[in-house]
């Protein structure tokens, strides 16, 4: 399969990798797995970018990380996304976010709104209404910083570039 889509995506410092991780690590326990890219690490995706444009995504994102610096934000809810299929951990919206989401949009069409989240689960419907009762029970709010800018292609899933934000 030819990779469709390029995408712009916030990371999260360490400590909020190892509890977001703590999180899939007990629905795992429980028998879930979903069928998310395990292998990336934990991000909020900022822009979409189509396969074609990746000069000018590496170009938006080394702009992006050179105007914002680092993001504290809170990890305050979960959810899921209409069709039941995506389980989320979300942070609050904050002026810093906002800012870094604003440097990282390139005025591109967007299929939907953007909504900052971090996916936990991806799996049938059914599979999600079940799994949300083990999030609900080891989910804590959590205050959490977003440290650098990743860029990859999808499907297959392609690393391309990665940058700390070092702006301010």
């Amino acid at each position: 399969m030819a990779e469709q889509i390029i995408v712009l995506m916030a990371d999260w410092d360490e400590e909020t990798q190892k509890t977001l991780s703590g999180w899939y690590e007990e629905l795992q326990a429980a028998g879930f797995k979903g069928r998310q890219t395990k292998h990336l690490p934990y991000h909020i995706s900022m822009s979409t970018f189509p396969v074609e444009k990746e000069a000018e995504a590496l170009e938006a994102m080394k702009k992006a990380a050179s105007l914002c610096g680092p993001v504290q934000v809170s990890i305050s809810h979960i959810g899921m996304f209409a069709g039941g299929e995506i389980l989320f951990a979300a942070p609050d919206r904050n002026e810093a976010l906002e800012k870094l989401h604003e440097a990282c949009d390139t005025g591109l069409p967007q299929e939907f709104a953007w909504t900052p989240h971090t996916t936990l689960l991806i799996d049938e419907p059914e599979v999600i209404h079940t799994a949300l009762p083990h999030v609900v029970k080891s989910f804590r709010p959590l205050s959490g910083k977003i440290t650098r800018l990743h860029l990859c292609a999808f499907w297959p899933t392609r690393e391309i570039a990665a940058i700390e934000l070092k702006g301010g």
